[in-house]
């Protein structure tokens, strides 16, 4: 990480907090206390000597989603290469056209904006408006126009929450001043109001003119993460992000665009083991070795990579370096109760409750606590008690749901789940949660157009990506298709859900076997019946595992012409010497098997001839 982007960063805190932004600040203070000190030291012994130009870089040639403004970089006319562009670099200078258009309004407005700063830390925000009336500065006009913004979100909040119980409610808060708010800014070249552009697009679900603004708000300020965010939450899908990122004004090496793909790819509940890489590019020595933010970003990655073990001793490092960090403390807190670490997640929860008890993830955390417990009840409080102080928090919706599953709530679940799905429709969690609530109430037809929309939000054609949910997903698609009688699609989900679990499953097996035996497809069957006792056998599981399986491989093998009857008698003979249930069936069947033997000995050696 070169100096350039040491001051870039440095110069984006009071940027992003002079706005008003303060997660972004807040966000560019921890990498920047991360970065190396003898790198921090350089910038304060070189302020001014370093360069802000950034390589080329080619462009994809068909993107999925088009874009018709060009970077900033272009229109400012700049020298770009064919098939290449530059992003336009961060104003660090006197001669940098922002820099210059509000030097001289910045100065008149000096004494309004450093009272309007005051008042926006109050959270005074209609003094905000009032004070800055008549400043011309875009940075004035920024917090203007986005207090505005605030001041009318929470006047619908408001008036939504006044008439949450009303069935002709929408459910989420509908801001109705956004097509005022956007038409202030809807030929604006100014970085940060094309960002609050895209946030009005975006809240209109105007998503593809929300991209296209975000993305020209980073191309002339790359430091606000705010902007990364909002992009972030504009992408659907996996396929989506990959058809993004070139779109980028970045190359694909620089610090911002990784960490914006593996956050994305956290928030799709899709990474990989390229952003596990990423991550320990990014905590390196040349970049943000001790950042606690990559590092939970790391975390995060190896929850949903089910690599609980890994996942938590990262977390302990985090709080080793940070005690008092509570982001991403409910992702942790996740984990404990997966891998049911009930002593730990209990000495976590009271530790947090008594720091912070007013924050979403610590209810969060005290909400698994007591799930953990078995106390759905308190969990169920706390859980709502985080929606309350943040109605947009999606984990909390869906935990609340599962609470409910386990308390048979099915009507209380569904409205827990609908409140996550109508916030993020990316979280596949919340949809499986749908099914289930749905298969409870034995309305599978419901149930199996839920299944389907988790599924399609796990499904991707990535082997390295495959998950012990999707084995869930596919096999709850099974049942709800035999529930209504459709077996053939029943057994094409099973077959999905065989090529998740891996090679050593024989439950599915055993269920595929049992529909095909319903479809009579004996020879189908049977060969998932003798997959069974293969696996059983080379496993050493007991007889009674795979007993059932091999009198009906060996009764298979009767039956049809030029049967493998030594096969069959193997088979039989070692569960007639065997104590389990089926010894008598097992006998019975030798028995005939003797007189088939007989009957046709010459086929039998044929069966093992060279």
């Amino acid at each position: 990480m070169d100096l350039r982007l040491v001051a870039e960063l440095h110069k984006s805190i009071k940027d992003c907090a002079d706005r008003g932004l303060v997660v972004a600040a807040k966000w560019s203070s921890e990498l920047y206390l991360s970065i190396p000190q003898h790198k921090r030291d350089a910038l304060c012994e070189h302020p001014t000597t370093f360069s802000t130009s950034t390589p080329a870089r080619s462009r994809s040639p068909q993107p999925l989603l088009s874009f018709a403004v060009d970077s900033p970089a272009i229109s400012a006319g700049l020298s770009v290469p064919p098939k290449a562009r530059h992003y336009a670099p961060l104003p660090t200078s006197e001669s940098s056209p922002y820099q210059s258009q509000e030097s001289d309004p910045d100065r008149a407005d000096d004494a309004a904006f450093l009272a309007a700063q005051a008042f926006f830390t109050s959270k005074e925000f209609s003094r905000v408006v009032h004070v800055l009336q008549g400043c011309s500065s875009a940075k004035a006009q920024f917090l203007s126009l986005y207090c505005q913004f605030l001041i009318s979100e929470r006047s619908t909040e408001r008036n939504w929450y006044k008439n949450f119980s009303d069935r002709d409610q929408p459910a989420i808060p509908f801001n109705r001043r956004l097509l005022g708010h956007l038409e202030l800014v809807t030929n604006t070249d100014d970085p940060w109001l094309l960002f609050l552009k895209g946030l009005f697009l975006s809240r209109l679900n105007r998503r593809e003119e929300a991209v296209e603004s975000i993305i020209v708000s980073l191309g002339g300020y790359p430091w606000n993460w705010s902007a990364w965010t909002l992009l972030g939450q504009c992408v659907g899908d996996a396929q989506e992000l990959a058809s993004l990122l070139p779109l980028l004004p970045f190359p694909a090496s620089h610090p911002l665009v990784q960490m914006f793909q593996i956050k994305s790819m956290n928030e799709l509940n899709s990474p990989t083991e390229n952003e596990l890489a990423l991550c320990d590019h990014l905590l390196g020595d040349d970049y943000f070795r001790r950042s606690s933010w990559v590092m939970s970003l790391r975390a995060c990655v190896l929850y949903h990579l089910h690599d609980f073990g890994q996942a938590e001793k990262q977390f302990e490092n985090i709080l080793s370096l940070d005690p008092y960090r509570v982001d991403d403390i409910d992702i942790y807190s996740n984990i404990l109760y997966v891998t049911e670490n009930r002593l730990k997640l209990t000495w976590l929860a009271h530790e947090f409750l008594e720091r912070d008890k007013d924050r979403p993830e610590v209810c969060c955390l005290v909400g698994n606590h007591y799930s953990l417990r078995g106390e759905h009840e308190k969990a169920v409080k706390y859980f709502r008690r985080a929606t309350e102080l943040d109605r947009t928090y999606l984990s909390a919706w869906t935990l609340m749901g599962h609470e409910y599953i386990e308390m048979k709530n099915s009507h209380a679940a569904i409205e827990a789940y609908r409140r996550a799905v109508d916030i993020s429709r990316k979280d596949y969690r919340a949809w499986y949660g749908l099914g289930q609530a749905y298969e409870l109430l034995s309305m599978h037809q419901y149930a199996l157009h839920y299944y389907q929309r988790a599924t399609a939000l796990r499904r991707t054609t990535r082997p390295e990506m495959n998950r012990p949910y999707d084995v869930r997903l596919w096999q709850a698609q099974a049942t709800c298709y035999e529930e209504i009688g459709r077996t053939r699609d029943a057994v094409e989900c099973l077959k999905r859900a065989l090529l998740s679990a891996g090679s050593q499953e024989i439950m599915l097996s055993l269920k595929l076997a049992k529909l095909y035996e319903e479809l009579e497809e004996p020879i189908e069957a049977a060969a998932y019946h003798k997959r069974v006792v293969d696996i059983s056998r080379v496993e050493g599981r007991p007889i009674q595992d795979y007993a059932k399986s091999s009198i009906y491989v060996a009764r298979h093998q009767m039956v049809i012409p030029g049967g493998d009857l030594e096969l069959a008698k193997e088979y039989l003979e070692r569960i007639a010497q065997s104590n389990v249930e089926e010894v008598t069936q097992a006998t019975d069947w030798l028995k005939k098997l003797k007189s088939v033997m007989l009957s046709r000995p010459s086929t039998t050696s044929a069966s093992h001839g060279p």
